[in-house]
C-alpha cells in the first residue's frame, strides 16, 4: 500500500527536529522517507485504535478489515445495534466490544464528537477521551498524532518507541515511561514528529510491517 509523503508543513518541522537532534536526521537515511500514516477523526479513528490494543500490527489488520466490512460498523448508532456475536465474528474480543461500545454510546450521546475534539487543547481532548471506558492516555494521544494531527503529542507508554530510542540513542536498556517522557521534553514543540519517526526506524529495524502496510488499497 503507498502511503502519501509528509506534507510541507511536516517536512519543516521534521528539518526542524533534526537541526535539535540530528540522531533524527539519520532515520529516513536508514529507513527511506517517512510514510505519512493518517486516521480518520472520529467514532472510526478511536474504533480503530480499540482494535489495535495489546495485538500485532497484523493481527489488527486482519481484524479491522473484516469489522470495516459489516454494514454501518464505522457509525456509532449503527454500531450500537450490531450484535455481539456479528462482532465477536469479526475478531472483537468479549472486552474490546465493551469498550467500543462505550466508544459508540459517547459519540451517540454527543458527550464526545470529532468537532469538538478537534477544537480542544491537546491535555482537554485527551482527558476527555481517557474518561471512556476501554481508552487510556495511550489510545488518546495515538487519536491525537493520527486522527488529528496534532504535532507534538508523544505516547511515552509505547513499547515500540521506547525500544526504537533504546537502540537509535544507544542505550544499555529500553527507558521507562517516565524516562522516555523526560528524554522527548528535547524534542518539543515536534514530539509527534519524533514519534512517527521513531515507528518507522523500529520498523525498519525490526522488519516489521504498520498496520495500515497490511490494509489493502
Amino acid at each position: 500500500m503507498k502511503h502519501p509523503r509528509p506534507p510541507k508543513a511536516a517536512r519543516a518541522a521534521i528539518a526542524a527536529l533534526a537541526a535539535q537532534d540530528p540522531d533524527f536526521g539519520t532515520i529516513e537515511t536508514l529507513a527511506g522517507p517517512l510514510p505519512w500514516r493518517t486516521r480518520p477523526a472520529g467514532f472510526p479513528g478511536l474504533l480503530q485504535t480499540i482494535v489495535g490494543q495489546q495485538i500485532s500490527n497484523q493481527a489488527a489488520a486482519a481484524i479491522w478489515r473484516r469489522l470495516a466490512a459489516i454494514p454501518g460498523a464505522l457509525e456509532p448508532a449503527s454500531f450500537l445495534a450490531l450484535a455481539d456475536e456479528t462482532l465477536r465474528a469479526a475478531g472483537l474480543s468479549r472486552p474490546k466490544i465493551g469498550h467500543a461500545r462505550a466508544v459508540a454510546e459517547a459519540f451517540a450521546s454527543g458527550r464526545l464528537s470529532d468537532s469538538a475534539l478537534a477544537e480542544m487543547t491537546d491535555d482537554a481532548a485527551i482527558a476527555a477521551i481517557a474518561s471512556i471506558r476501554g481508552l487510556g492516555r495511550w489510545s488518546a494521544e495515538i487519536y491525537l498524532l493520527f486522527s488529528l494531527q496534532r504535532p507534538d503529542v508523544f505516547p511515552a507508554a509505547d513499547l515500540g518507541l521506547a525500544s526504537a530510542a533504546a537502540v537509535l540513542k544507544k542505550l544499555d536498556t529500553r527507558p521507562t515511561p517516565a524516562n522516555l517522557l523526560a528524554m522527548a521534553e528535547h524534542w518539543r514543540p515536534w514530539r509527534s514528529f519524533a514519534a512517527r519517526l521513531l515507528w518507522h526506524f523500529w520498523r525498519y529495524h525490526t522488519g516489521r510491517p504498520a498496520m495500515d502496510e497490511l490494509m489493502p488499497a
